[in-house]
């Protein structure tokens, strides 16, 4: 939290934001591929995020060695995938994670039998609703952006995993296999935290080092929104919808991208897409939580964020039209 308590006394001493476009690390808009901008990009980004990212590797290898099954299981599992997703969301509040370093922890509540939607909603639920972000957008944003995201981004946890849970057939009564229930034993702690410890970092950290070279080296591709998209609103809007779940970004790194787009006078309903799918969901972290979620609850979560995006990109326009 100390990080983003020094942002906040710092955004409150001067309301200004101070930081980079962290994509133009990698070049520009329309930029061909460069291993140069793909170095410099995973550099930036790594240098931002590195202490977050290790620190959801502890908390998930700690929750695994430290929470019985027991209670696990019986504070986050619900009858039903509503109250399920209510209840991953609201855990997800104190987290202030992005959604690469919130998806060890997701994966490893899954992992020990939590419901898909309660899973869901922690992992969206870090990223979009995360309350230290939404007092950055409160003070150097206009209103309609802070209505637009806490709307959009309370209607995407708490409702869009649960639809998501129960459209793919992963319903709130999934629970962790009985012999998992009873494995909790102290003295077993350490061996099972370092167990998880390395097994996440084994599994989670080629795959997301690699997909940030990658997006780094394709940024032009992947992410073309320039000034150019004020005078081309429609492909902008789908452009926004489709590449933002894609593009990963470290917490917060999606305000200076919307300032700058809303300095060169792109339309409010592409900024509002931006707002709830730059931040939500990645290619990187779809790829760390695809094996255990699977395939098509990933698929799925990644088309209702383009959706909720869409609907966050309506309604910013009718605020400020």
């Amino acid at each position: 939290w100390s990080p983003y308590a020094g942002k906040l006394n710092e955004l409150l001493g001067k309301p200004v934001w101070s930081g980079n476009f962290m994509l133009n690390e990698a070049g520009g808009a329309g930029s061909a591929p460069s291993i140069s901008g793909s170095l410099d990009f995973a550099g930036a980004y790594f240098e931002d995020i590195w202490p977050g990212f290790l620190a959801a590797l502890g908390i998930a290898a700690a929750a695994d060695a430290l929470i019985p099954r027991e209670w696990l299981m019986r504070t986050l599992s619900r009858r039903n995938g509503g109250r399920g997703s209510l209840v991953g969301g609201l855990a997800a509040l104190p987290s202030l994670m992005c959604t690469c370093c919130t998806a060890p922890i997701a994966v490893t509540l899954r992992r020990d039998g939590v419901p898909t939607s309660t899973s869901l909603a922690y992992w969206l639920g870090n990223p979009v609703l995360n309350p230290a972000v939404i007092a950055f957008l409160a003070l150097v944003a206009p209103w309609q952006w802070v209505l637009t995201r806490v709307l959009i981004g309370s209607l995407l946890v708490f409702g869009g995993t649960a639809l998501v849970a129960r459209l793919t057939g992963r319903t709130a009564q999934e629970s962790a296999h009985p012999a998992e229930l009873s494995r909790f034993a102290l003295r077993d702690t350490p061996h099972s935290f370092l167990r998880t410890f390395l097994r996440l970092f084994v599994r989670l950290v080629p795959i997301y080092v690699l997909l940030v070279l990658l997006l780094g080296a394709f940024r032009g591709w992947i992410f073309p929104l320039d000034a150019g998209a004020a005078q081309a609103v429609i492909p902008a809007f789908i452009a926004a919808a489709l590449l933002g779940t894609l593009v990963v970004i470290p917490t917060a790194g999606e305000i200076p991208i919307l300032l700058a787009l809303a300095a060169a006078g792109v339309n409010p309903a592409v900024l509002g897409v931006l707002l709830i799918t730059l931040p939500a969901i990645s290619i990187v972290s779809m790829f760390m939580v695809g094996r255990t979620f699977t395939v098509r609850v990933t698929i799925a979560m990644a088309g209702t964020v383009a959706l909720c995006g869409a609907l966050a990109g309506g309604l910013l326009l009718a605020l400020t039209g």
